[in-house]
């Protein structure tokens, strides 16, 4: 009876804690530790073979050498097809690794699933294991876009080996990279093992390269191209080394209003280009400093677009899941959004009126208040004050901004009502700086006048000498 036992233990599936990245589903974790304790008791009667699977995943480096050194077969498969090498790389048993990969471990075996140990490495967030992986060869898995047929390649696809990232820094919150390619500077956006196996995140990037190759606009940085065929995936877009608004605004603190303007209409004009763009009108959704880039002529460009929505037939965006604070910055968020309501392109002018008055006011919204209560302001229908001198928010600015981020979308101004009311303040503005700029020589020739100056035109002397 004993021995039938064991026989049912040799062909049950190991289970463990972690298991394959790529399997369908995942057991119940409670009945995945009952059923590893059932095996536990047993680990000395099963085969040697199935033993080493325990031993790699308790850790056990002198039992393992021991099993190995009596002959059992490092590569051994369970029924799943994994092997003692998955084990260890989905539990971070990164001595337990280089000991299996010392003695002969088949470095890219797959399970039933498909996955690797370097997979289920990725997957589990084991940086350690994946290092020493691939230092042993091991593969990347293929890239979730991937495709089988060479004439399906995107056009956009860039060689990664086209790439330098010699001398790479981290630019724009360190989302991306300089590179060079192709003999120029580029930002490079590399995405992160886990997007492999995150089905979310992977949809999440194929939607940004679909609507990146859509735009093209002065006033939006410009998408180069990707690497989707290959991992990790990144996407190449033009590098512009003045930095964000978030950094400018930091080192300048409160600007003029005639520069707070000029920016707010380069915004405003990449902004209107989105919301008006054909067939299907673009959602930014994470507006804010961080997001709006500087060229070498000192305007702006909208980037990142990373959780834009392309709205087709609908009106309106619902989203799945509430937004959380690494999705976007809280303190420029619409309360809509933070609500998890439906939304639609208002949510970027509630945005830009929070920006806007940034700019003149030299601080972030709420700044003393923490980010994730910023939100629960907005839905109280709070918002920042206007501390700086009303001079400064002159010829109607102050109420651009506060029809901007009124509690009803419906009622905010799109970005084409707002280029208009930016363009007249923007002139009236630079007039007022026209007349400033004359004024020293015309109270120069008055006082002239008044002083009977006899070059100047209209004096006595001079209408002596006429006659």
């Amino acid at each position: 009876m004993e021995d039938n036992n064991s026989t049912k233990k040799l062909h049950r599936r190991f289970s463990l804690g972690r298991q394959s990245s790529l399997a369908p589903d995942h057991e119940d974790s409670s009945a995945v530790a009952a059923a590893a304790a059932d095996d536990a008791s047993v680990t000395e009667a099963v085969d040697p073979a199935v033993r080493l699977m325990y031993l790699a995943n308790e850790g056990d480096l002198e039992g393992i050498t021991e099993l190995l050194d009596a002959g059992s077969d490092v590569n051994f498969r369970d029924i799943d097809g994994r092997t003692a090498l998955h084990v260890a790389a989905c539990h971070r048993r990164t001595d337990v690794v280089d000991l299996l990969l010392q003695r002969g471990a088949d470095v890219d075996t797959q399970d039933r699933w498909g996955s690797t140990p370097l997979a289920d490495a990725l997957y589990y967030k084991n940086h350690d294991v994946v290092k020493l992986l691939e230092k042993h060869g091991a593969e990347p898995p293929m890239a979730p876009m991937h495709v089988e047929n060479a004439r399906e390649v995107p056009e956009y696809e860039i060689d990664p080996s086209e790439l330098d990232f010699t001398n790479s820094v981290c630019i724009t919150k360190g989302t991306y990279r300089i590179a060079l390619w192709r003999g120029i500077e580029v930002a490079v956006k590399t995405l992160g093992e886990e997007v492999c196996t995150d089905d979310d995140k992977v949809n999440a990037f194929h939607d940004e390269l679909a609507l990146l190759q859509k735009i093209r606009h002065p006033n939006v940085v410009q998408f180069l191209g990707a690497v989707t065929q290959s991992t990790p995936m990144m996407i190449v877009t033009e590098y512009l080394p003045q930095g964000d608004l978030r950094a400018y605004l930091k080192r300048k603190g409160a600007l003029k209003p005639i520069i707070a303007v000029k920016f707010a209409l380069d915004i405003a004009r990449g902004m209107n280009y989105l919301h008006e763009h054909r067939p299907e009108a673009i959602i930014h959704r994470d507006l804010e400093p961080s997001n709006i880039l500087r060229d070498d002529s000192g305007h702006l460009k909208v980037a990142d677009f990373g959780v834009s929505k392309i709205l087709k037939v609908a009106k309106t965006v619902k989203e799945d899941k509430p937004v959380t604070c690494q999705d976007t910055s809280w303190r420029y968020v619409a309360p809509e959004i933070y609500k998890n309501e439906e939304y639609d392109t208002k949510v970027d002018v509630f945005s830009f009126a929070l920006i806007l008055q940034e700019m003149i006011e030299g601080c972030p919204p709420f700044y003393a208040k923490p980010e994730n209560e910023v939100p629960k302001a907005y839905v109280e229908n709070e918002r920042p004050p206007f501390t700086a001198s009303q001079k400064l928010y002159a010829y109607g600015l102050k109420q651009i901004i506060e029809e901007c981020w009124d509690e009803k979308p419906y009622r905010r101004p799109t970005f084409r009502q707002i280029i208009g009311r930016l363009d007249d303040i923007c002139n009236r503005l630079a007039q007022k700086r026209r007349w400033k700029a004359l004024a020293p020589s015309c109270i120069g020739n008055l006082q002239a006048l008044f002083k009977g100056n006899p070059t100047s035109p209209g004096s006595r002397s001079s209408r002596a000498t006429t006659r």
